[in-house]
């Protein structure tokens, strides 16, 4: 193989892959990236065996030219070692040539460094996926979806399932659920899929967050293929494959009041600000609970109490507050966290007793929901 290639491209190419490269693997060649270079241009795949990313750059792009070809084949080089040289070269093209015993050479300049690398033939072969349910979503709303729910991922492996999203399709709609068993995000979102297809998958916290990180902010159409153990989010460029977890999501739907007694509308930072300034001294405790109660007038009291350190109330003026007086505590986290991932002004927040778990709306959108379990504070 010998091919030179545009600097930039191979840095973002590197970035992207290096993500799905784990130090902690227990197949060796796993800590390597491999290189691929056909007539069309050079693919680059890190994997753990858990998520595989494939970045291709082609041999032009929009009349530049990215990657000349001397000579086609692959090779495996160390994760680590790669990016750090690439990042660090003079010039803004690198060349890269594989030598006997796969010794390879990358000169880009003055600079010259010679790499040992592994056969590339041993590189564990990525899933072929049949795409015959395909179906698309924009970028922009594929990374809305994930930031809304991963969040309330479980980070604990005592039920891996809970570990991930549950992404359920039915009816042309994609419904995204996650939840630790003390709080539930919910983001739904409309879909066409070919043939009004149905799947219902756990998909790893961890894999989306990553892919998240390798999404760019355009709205141009990501395309997901399922099958029964893996999925496949396809970009221009980028093929980002994630095994999907084994078992059954709990049935979340019943989790969810259908009734309140008390209702809620506030300005939505208005609210996450006063709820941080009264976590500042519940932070130090190990519990972190904040206490909501209902004054007259449309007044809501936020404090919390911490034994060593003291005390802070604050009163925030609500659009309004409708049903029965309340008084309910609740972990400041997890209110901050679903605060930030409803992107509206207004939000209501419907309350079912001071034991009960309430939930958290935009005013003018019933596409996403937030559920969080009250704490005991007595």
């Amino acid at each position: 193989m010998k091919i030179t290639i545009d600097r930039e491209a191979l840095v973002q190419s590197v970035q992207d892959v290096m993500k799905a490269v784990s130090p902690r693997t227990t197949i060796p060649i796993l800590t390597g990236i491999k290189i691929t270079a056909t007539p069309q241009g050079v693919t680059l795949t890190g994997s753990d065996s858990d998520i595989s990313i494939e970045s291709f750059i082609p041999t032009e792009d929009e009349d530049k030219v990215l990657v000349e070809i001397a000579e086609t084949g692959s090779i495996v080089l160390q994760a680590r070692f790669f990016s750090e040289i690439v990042k660090k070269l003079p010039e803004k093209t690198v060349e890269i040539e594989v030598q006997p015993n796969f010794l390879t050479v990358i000169r880009s300049g003055k600079a010259e460094f010679s790499l040992n690398g592994l056969d590339a033939e041993e590189y564990p072969r990525l899933p072929q996926i049949e795409e015959e349910n395909v179906f698309e979503i924009p970028t922009d709303l594929l990374k809305t979806i994930i930031r809304q729910t991963v969040f309330a991922v479980s980070v604990s492996e005592t039920r891996p399932i809970l570990t991930g999203v549950n992404w359920r399709i039915e009816d042309e709609e994609l419904i995204c659920t996650a939840t630790d068993s003390h709080r539930l995000a919910l983001r739904k979102a409309k879909v066409e899929t070919e043939n009004h297809q149905s799947h219902n998958v756990v998909i790893p916290g961890k894999s989306l967050n990553e892919l998240s990180k390798i999404l760019d902010d355009s709205n141009a159409p990501v395309k997901i293929v399922i099958t029964a153990n893996q999925i496949l989010f396809k970009t221009k460029r980028l093929l980002f494959f994630s095994r999907l977890l084994d078992g059954n999501y709990p049935e979340t739907s019943r989790l969810i009041p259908t009734d309140s007694k008390t209702d809620i509308i506030v300005n939505a930072k208005e609210f996450l600000q006063a709820i941080d300034r009264a976590s500042l001294l519940a932070r130090e405790g190990r519990n972190n609970v904040v206490k909501l109660t209902t004054l007259s007038d449309g007044i809501i009291e936020i404090s919390s109490v911490s034994p060593e350190i003291g005390k802070v109330t604050e009163e925030i003026q609500s659009e309004s507050i409708e049903g029965e007086e309340l008084k309910i505590s609740f972990s400041a986290k997890y209110m901050m966290d679903a605060l930030k991932a409803l992107d509206g002004t207004d939000i209501k927040i419907s309350f079912t007793g001071a034991m009960r778990p309430f939930l958290l709306r935009p005013l003018h959108s019933d596409s996403m929901l937030q559920l969080i379990l009250p704490v005991r504070t007595y």
